[in-house]
């Protein structure tokens, strides 16, 4: 845009969109009417641009192929703008991008004394809004910073990493998409021009390879999960979560010779699954809180270990048909009391109890619900008593984490779902057994994915919005079917609808890492450890994204700071070996590999690791020995 600067002219902050019609210039001059006379009445009929046009708050400005329209209200206007454009475009036969920037903004005028727009906040509107193709929603670094202040955007960001651009501009690219709109692939301008060097992975020539390794690594995740646990004990005092946080323990018995573990687990995971549909409200897993199931565990203690602001704990008991139960919402900080009720129902009752413990906790953290997170706080999945116990044993012994655990939750499950054959949580949670059964190898994997598909399909069918059935379908099109793109429909889904669900996370990590988007996984990874941050599995996948990404320093600082957490957690020294390998320091990657042997000695990667730092010292009797050992195991 050539302009001159009036003379009275002052910059002003503003928030810009800017956005043209792909490929423009070919259609022919029906076919560019028709569009851009589509594109203004979409625009002009926002929610976004009425409103700021009706308050004086915007100016419009016409480019060609395109238009730039600049908010002066706040950074989240033209994202919403944006999406109001995308969702009223999808069945357009043009395709548009854009680009969105907070920055300075003055009114010029130009030769011909037209009103015009200069300034920087529109020139790197324009510049993010061209790095996309037809469909990206593309962010500044600046924006992208403003809107993660609030916790309903994250899961809507996805961090591309920092690009070099015309004029050897570098910028940062945060690309923003949902199930409904945005495009999630990496934008063609953008593959050859990251700033960050070349992953470790790029020496293995095919991308199958690449993903194999990658299959191979979660499976070692996993087992190391399942045979090693996730105990963390004499945690550190941490920084507290910022925000809304709340720890729901697990309930303690009235009586502490008559425990029901099951019932006593299930009160808290019920209540977790109801807190969790809050975006408001972060909430850790009950494998984060279930350690802390000792009766003499103190509950302010366990929140600040925890990392939360608030921990609700509570007892049961049930007598016959009647269910007693007390719970009680604590502040972290002092240990004062914010809330406190007891309820003595029958048992058929236990769901409004449930309901209206989730609902006074809502209230007492002064949560402001949609009208659908209302719904979803006191949804009923069953009416069917028995069907419940059944699902609570299935529970329990699935997040035993082992493979035991997982092939006796799906009898649990099976014998909920012949009570009520109309139970989606019984359906999603045979789906997430079989799941996590076929990713640790536990069962072949035709077997286990293609069960697993079948029951999360089947939950979905009775409800939609159920996030952990996402899930599990994400994890067989990624681990199974290698269908990236529809791997990416349902973890994005899954973290769409529950927000606060770590294992999210962690296996759009991994998908990430399939597509190597290293910079993003990074960004996943993080955001797992913000929602959990003493879970020592997306701890130790965090370091190893660093890994990927070449950036070894930052892949050992993780590594230690989760051996901090646990010093024994077998996963985090193997990967600190690792990372020790590629900055050339043997002696202590060794050093590291044997504080493990006694866990990990039977294990091929371990061995092989061992082997790699032998030869790196020098040491070649011994790094012929381990290549013999692996050989052994291949026949």
């Amino acid at each position: 845009m050539t302009a001159e600067l009036e003379g009275d002219a002052q910059l002003e902050i503003g928030h810009v969109l800017f956005m043209d019609i792909v490929g423009f210039s070919k259609l022919l001059v029906d076919e560019q009417s028709d569009a851009s006379q589509r594109l203004n009445q979409i625009v002009r009929n926002t929610e976004q641009f009425r409103a700021a046009e009706a308050a004086d708050r915007l100016i419009r400005l016409p480019t060609g192929d395109g238009m730039v329209l600049v908010f002066y209200t706040s950074p989240e206007t033209p994202v919403r703008c944006a999406m109001e454009i995308a969702r009223a475009l999808k069945d357009s036969s043009f395709g548009l991008r854009m680009g969105i920037h907070s920055g300075p903004v003055n009114k010029v005028s130009d030769v011909n004394d037209r009103s015009n727009l200069a300034g920087t906040g529109i020139n790197m509107a324009q510049r993010v809004m061209d790095c996309g193709d037809a469909g990206h929603i593309l962010l500044s670094k600046r924006v992208t910073e403003d809107l993660e202040q609030h916790s309903k955007w994250r899961p809507r960001l996805h961090h591309l990493g920092e690009f070099e651009v015309k004029h050897s501009v570098k910028i940062d690219i945060v690309n923003l998409y949902t199930d409904e709109v945005g495009n999630p692939t990496l934008p063609a301008k953008l593959k050859d021009k990251k700033v960050t060097p070349a992953s470790p992975l790029s020496r293995f020539a095919k991308p199958t390879l690449v993903a194999a390794l990658l299959i191979a690594i979660g499976l070692i995740g996993v087992w190391f999960f399942v045979h090693h646990g996730q105990s963390s004990a004499g945690l550190p005092l941490a920084t507290i979560f910022p925000g809304k946080s709340i720890a729901v323990l697990p309930f303690k018995p009235l009586v502490a010779s008559n425990r029901d573990e099951v019932l006593e687990a299930g009160m808290a995971d019920s209540l977790i699954t109801k807190l969790s549909t809050t975006r408001e409200i972060i909430v850790p897993s009950l494998s984060s809180v279930r350690k802390y199931d000792d009766l003499k565990q103190d509950s302010v203690s366990t929140g600040r270990a925890l990392r939360v602001n608030s921990v609700l704990e509570g007892n049961v008991q049930k007598s016959g048909d009647r269910i007693r139960v007390t719970a009680r919402l604590i502040k972290t900080a002092d240990g004062s009391s914010l809330w406190a009720g007891t309820f003595d129902e029958k048992f058929t009752d236990v769901f409004a109890v449930q309901d209206t413990i989730a609902q006074k906790v809502a209230n007492a953290l002064a949560v402001r619900l949609s009208e659908d997170e209302q719904k979803r706080l006191t949804k009923r999945y069953t009416e069917n008593t028995e069907a419940y116990q059944l699902y609570l044993k299935g529970r329990f012994d699935w997040n035993k984490y082992t493979e035991e655990g997982f092939m006796k939750s799906i009898e649990f499950f099976k014998q909920a779902l012949e009570k009520d054959p109309n139970y989606a949580l019984a359906y999603s949670g045979l789906a997430d057994s079989y799941s996590l059964l076929g990713e640790a190898s536990f069962l072949p994997p035709k077997e286990s994915f293609q069960n697993a598909r079948i029951y999360a399909e089947k939950a979905l069918k009775l409800d939609e919005a159920l996030s952990e059935a996402h899930l599990s379908l994400g994890i067989v099109k990624l681990f199974y079917d290698w269908d990236v793109p529809g791997a990416a429909r349902e973890l994005l889904r899954a973290k769409e609808l529950d927000s606060h669900n770590v294992q999210v996370y962690h296996f759009n990590g991994h998908r990430l890492e399939f597509e190597s988007r290293f910079e993003e996984a990074i960004a996943e990874f993080e955001r797992g450890v913000d929602v959990d941050p003493t879970n020592l599995i997306i701890n130790t996948e965090l370091a190893n994204a660093y890994y990927f990404a070449r950036q070894f320093d930052a892949a050992v600082a993780q590594c230690r700071k989760t051996l901090e957490l646990d010093p024994n957690f077998a996963t985090a020294s193997v990967w600190l070996a690792q990372a020790y390998e590629q900055k050339g320091m043997y002696q202590e990657a060794l050093t590291e590999l044997n504080k493990v042997r006694a866990v990990a000695e039977t294990w091929s990667f371990f061995i092989a690791e061992v082997g790699c730092s032998e030869a790196g010292l020098g040491h070649r009797a011994e790094a012929e020995k381990s290549i013999k050992e692996l050989e052994e195991r291949m026949t």
